[in-house]
């Protein structure tokens, strides 16, 4: 395993981190004795496995259903020094209700102490106003470091780049876990603020959200040949000496096995990256036109700024993914997610696009003339079922 200064925190964090979305038994609070022994056994393995590749940083949240309560059934059983521990909880206007959640997390994880606390999902400027006003959770995790139950405290987002950098700025934070990865890299602004004030950077879900990796298309396969897509994403993140540490979201022990194949690359990563980042491209451009790959995303409208909500700059996203690299699953699984994911993934679909008139607020785009078919190709083409968070999920 390779490590990498952590920020401000001065930890040596691994390149990869275990997280603890993927194994639990279940997405909603239950009773230990409803755990499957079956379950249960197989999250202990994936956290002993972990620790023998030298995966040290666990990662959960107070969000993720049984994940802390199973956690607790074999950490205190790992050497604590060994182990870097993260758990989350989402900001509340009572702060007192953070404390309250946040004691529930150390006592399901049977420790003494976390070393990562990090305010969960400070995705809206009111979610970030409760974290940071007097009196707000960020006091109470302070209170928390003088009692020795935290040691550094940091926020998870989804929310827009502009707010990510609002929130590094404010210099209250010693890390940040946020999305970056090759099909979404608009966030690198908040990872050179991050870098600026010395906040270490955890990458959130690179093989799910960055692409369902683990099942890619052909079409992707081909053009990150000779490298898995999985291996290629994590080599073009961990190129970048701004990114700290990647976050696999482990179901089982072999789980780990395609990322530990990047290690041995990074020092290859000059030669290996670019003959794929050069097709990736050369088949955007083929599939798209060169114009719209390089001007798609300029000057469109925030989903507050148009009729119907309508989240324009992600649907093109989509929209874009689905025709270059024939990622189809993934954009319907985004694309239905709209309207469903409150905060986390806000906006609307493009259900009632032709009801609206945009012309307004797609003036200052370059291609406004045809954004508006563009809208209801994508919706054509990717809508389905409609689709909740996992967290959301039974």
């Amino acid at each position: 395993m390779q490590y990498r200064r952590f920020g401000r925190t001065e930890l040596q964090i691994p390149v990869f981190s275990c997280g603890g979305m993927r194994y639990q038994h279940s997405w909603k609070d239950e009773p230990g004795w409803k755990i499957p022994k079956a379950n249960q056994d197989n999250l202990d393995a994936t956290i002993q496995r972990s620790v023998e590749l030298g995966i040290n940083h666990i990662e959960t949240a107070r969000g993720y259903g049984t994940s802390e309560l199973q956690l607790g059934r074999i950490l205190p059983k790992i050497p604590r020094h060994q182990l870097i521990i993260q758990t989350k909880v989402a900001p509340k206007e009572n702060a007192n209700e953070f404390r309250s959640t946040f004691e529930q997390s150390l006592r399901n994880l049977k420790l003494d102490y976390v070393d990562l606390l990090g305010i969960h999902g400070i995705n809206t400027p009111e979610l970030l106003e409760f974290a940071i006003r007097p009196g707000g959770c960020l006091d109470i995790a302070h209170q928390l470091q003088e009692q020795g139950k935290v040691r550094f405290v940091g926020f998870s987002t989804h929310g827009p780049t502009d707010l990510i950098v609002d929130t590094i700025q404010t210099d209250q934070f010693d890390y940040v876990n946020l999305h970056w990865y090759y099909i979404n890299q608009f966030n690198w602004p908040a990872i050179e603020a991050a870098t600026q004030w010395d906040v270490g950077v955890f990458i959130i879900s690179p093989s799910d959200k960055g692409g369902m990796l683990y099942k890619p298309s052909p079409k992707l396969v081909e053009l990150c040949h000779p490298l898995s897509p999985m291996v290629f994403n994590d080599l073009f993140c961990l190129s970048h000496p701004q990114v700290h540490t990647l976050s696999l979201g482990a179901a089982r022990p072999s789980d780990f096995d395609e990322h530990l194949k990047t290690l041995d690359l990074l020092d290859q990563a000059d030669a290996l990256l670019p003959p794929i980042l050069e097709r990736l491209q050369a088949a955007a451009i083929a599939t798209l036109g060169e114009e719209w790959v390089n001007t798609w995303y300029h000057n469109l409208p925030s989903h507050e700024q148009t009729p119907g909500n309508i989240n324009i700059p992600v649907i093109l996203w989509l929209r874009n993914l689905a025709i270059a690299y024939d990622m189809h699953d993934y954009a319907k699984m985004r694309y239905n997610l709209l309207g469903q994911a409150s905060h986390w993934f806000p906006g609307q679909k493009a259900t009632q696009v032709k009801e609206f008139d945009l012309r307004e607020c797609l003036q200052a785009s370059p291609h406004a003339a045809k954004i508006p078919e563009l809208l209801s190709d994508a919706h054509s083409q990717l809508a389905g079922q409609s689709i909740q968070r996992l967290s959301q999920s039974e």
